[in-house]
């Protein structure tokens, strides 16, 4: 028998008879039909009794423990019929004659011409010469010939809303009210860039860098370079000066963009000064407060924002084939030079088909993302947005903010992405505190494993709407696992392949089953095709087995468990895991663990080799909350690890840290870690 949970939701702000009410329909309720019926009656009381998570989370657990196993993690969220009404999967299984989304991603999977060519034309891609077909025959699915002869900017697609529709709607640094941007007023901006590089003198072909925060202007200069025909060089406005030089010379960048200084919070950071230390090529320097930038403060041969910035905003977008670079992204690497990722003209649209189906973007939408230009989910939100006719919402601060929160209510946002760590911040300083989220129809989650208190808390913050997790990877373009609004919803969990991909689940054996590394079956429009500065094949069909069927497999490295139901749980990267004792686990598993326990911000788990040889020694990375003692705290996590997972995984040291140092993406860098791991402190 559950133990009675009616005291903690006394606890958690109902009276004594509404407690019991709950404990005794809970107790009622035998089938998972009945669970589902309970918990739809629970949300709708909740909400009229203004009820906060703490109350959410005592009957959430409860039905956690009820749930049955064989039925898979417990779903949140069920798609209602408006739901399924509105959604464009739902228009194409019906205008193909399939029964459900299962049918819908095996015919996507089975007939991938016919997949991709629907999908781009639904986008109403602008062709300034059609193709001859969508896949050339003969192609190889580990070298695709992809809508061969034709010739296109896909900028150029990204203007086709209405003229009077909001484009960008945003927030500056320090300033309480939102502004506006039209597409004519984008695209105007977009063109006055395009004919500034070409009077500069820049040629289609150029590289040209973006280094400075994600703001209307950033987004502009992303689509004015494009425009050119030029490629964008995507350049973290956090980087330093070396960072910024390495990528500089990777990409043979011939100018960059960037701004006199950064807004954060109350600090100025200094983003002119970084980019002339890097050494960097011609540069053209945005304002980024209300002072304008003296040019006589300048380089020789620096250009300010003014002065670069033609008046002529009549511009025919540079006719390109599918293959030419649009953007240049680089991998998080920690040690030597980063992986150097050429997005074609192509590689947009990955990202314009998957807010389509899965995050079900439409006209009118409205799109969050606190992200930047150096990570890949900046250009994504740009395509993803745009492509489908959708406002792009930005916030030029820091995002884990009271100030931000407040902004997504307030711009009306109908999508919002996060990192796991963003959620987790605003929980803990209770950022969302007034704020109305019910507007929001979708949340979408990247970067980092996820929680699952951390997403459960995120859905109910929004009346309890859909998380679409959501993994992929730069040299993808998208996804290659995540969800749908088509399909329920669980916390932290997957609940499909993308669409138009497949994907297999191989152990160290090469052999298939229900946990293991990912290998992706290719072919699909977004994965890449070429490196800058590696051999392609070498580091991603070399030496792969074949799949199960003989198929050519495409090799990715994360780690996945396949769950009952059909649902998928990210294990973190395959290089990420770790032999203890001679037991494989992964470090989000353990730090998934360590992470719930009272007082623990966020842990990183990593395994070392010890000096002079021997098994590996499991140390923790802690941030914390609050100050606790040593000594108990890794009594505690030890106690929490033997009772969750394994007793033979022994912690051997724990370090408490103020941050674990982070990719520009937000990724852990285990990494780092583990190289400035010393036994002695």
């Amino acid at each position: 028998m559950t133990t009675p949970f009616a005291p903690a939701l006394v606890e958690a702000g109902l009276s004594s008879d509404h407690a019991q009410h709950w404990w005794q329909q809970f107790n009622d309720a035998d089938t998972p039909q009945q669970l589902l019926a309970l918990w739809r009656e629970w949300t709708a009381f909740a909400r009229d009794q203004g009820l906060g998570h703490a109350a959410h989370d005592v009957l959430f657990s409860a039905l956690q423990g009820r749930w049955p196993e064989a039925a898979g993690p417990f779903p949140v969220w069920q798609p209602q019929d408006a739901d399924l009404e509105q959604a464009h999967i739902t228009r194409h299984q019906r205008r193909l004659g399939l029964p459900d989304y299962a049918a819908f991603h095996r015919w996507s999977t089975e007939n991938r011409t016919a997949f991709w060519g629907d999908m781009v034309a639904d986008l109403g891609v602008q062709w300034q010469q059609p193709p001859s077909a969508v896949l050339a025959p003969n192609s190889q699915a580990d070298a695709p010939n992809w809508f061969p002869d034709a010739r296109l900017n896909i900028a150029e697609s990204c203007f086709q809303a209405d003229a009077d529709a909001a484009a960008i709607v945003f927030q500056r640094a320090g300033d309480d009210k939102l502004s506006h941007w039209t597409t004519a007023e984008l695209q105007r901006l977009s063109f006055r860039i395009a004919n500034s590089l070409r009077a500069a003198g820049f040629a289609p072909g150029d590289a040209l860098a973006i280094n400075m925060a994600m703001t209307p202007e950033s987004v502009a200069i992303y689509l004015g370079i494009v425009c050119a025909g030029c490629v964008v060089v995507s350049i973290a406005d956090s980087f330093s000066a070396g960072e910024v030089a390495t990528r500089l010379r990777i990409s043979n960048a011939k100018g960059i963009f960037t701004t006199d200084v950064n807004p954060r919070g109350t600090r100025l950071m200094p983003m002119y000064e970084k980019v002339k230390d890097a050494g960097a090529p011609t540069a053209i320097v945005l304002p980024a407060t209300a002072q304008p930038v003296d040019a006589g403060s300048l380089r020789a041969g620096d250009l300010s924002w003014d002065n670069f910035l033609s008046d002529n905003d009549q511009f025919v977008p540079e006719a390109c084939t599918v293959y030419a670079h649009a953007n240049i992204l680089f991998s998080s690497g920690t040690t030597g030079d980063p992986k150097a990722i050429p997005w074609s003209q192509l590689t947009p649209l990955k990202c314009g088909v998957d807010g389509m189906l899965h995050h079900d973007i439409h006209a009118g939408d409205v799109v969050c993302w606190p992200t930047n230009l150096g990570w890949m989910m900046g250009p994504w939100l740009i395509f993803a947005s745009l492509l489908n006719r959708a406002t792009i919402a930005l916030y030029c601060d820091a995002p884990t903010s009271p100030g931000f929160c407040r902004f997504v209510e307030q711009a009306g946002v109908t999508m919002l992405g996060v990192i796991p760590s963003i959620v987790k911040a605003w929980r803990q300083a209770n950022a969302l505190d007034g704020c109305d989220w019910t507007g929001i129809k979708t949340f979408s989650s990247t970067g980092e494993c996820s929680n699952i208190d951390d997403m459960f808390f995120l859905m109910a913050a929004a009346d309890f709407k859909p998380v679409i997790e959501y993994c992929g990877g730069t040299e993808i373009g998208g996804g290659y696992l995540t969800g749908t609004r088509v399909q329920a919803a669980s916390p932290a969990t997957f609940s499909t392949p993308a669409l138009g991909l497949d994907l297999v689940l191989l152990d160290e054996d090469d052999q298939a089953g229900d946990v293991g590394e990912v290998f992706l079956k290719p072919p699909s429009i977004g994965l890449s095709q070429s490196l800058l500065n590696k051999d392609h094949h070498a580091v991603y069909y070399a030496g792969t087995p074949k799949g199960p069927n003989g198929e050519t497999l495409r090799r990715h490295g994360d780690q996945l468990q396949r769950l009952a139901g059909g649902y998928y749980r990210a294990l973190g990267r395959a290089d990420d895991t770790m032999n203890l004792g001679g037991i494989k686990v992964s470090s989000a598993e353990i730090e998934r663990t360590l992470n719930s326990i009272d007082g623990v911000n966020e842990t990183a788990a990593v395994a070392v080799s010890p000096t002079g040889g021997g098994p590996s020694m499991l140390v923790i990375f802690a941030v914390l909350s609050e100050s606790l003692d040593h000594d108990s705290l890794q009594t505690a996590m030890q106690k929490a690890i033997r009772a969750k997972l394994n007793p033979l995984f022994k912690i051997s040291a724990l370090r408490v840290v103020n941050s674990l140092p982070r990719t520009a993406s937000g990724k852990v860098m285990r990494r780092m870690l583990r190289a400035g791991f010393s036994p002695g402190r």
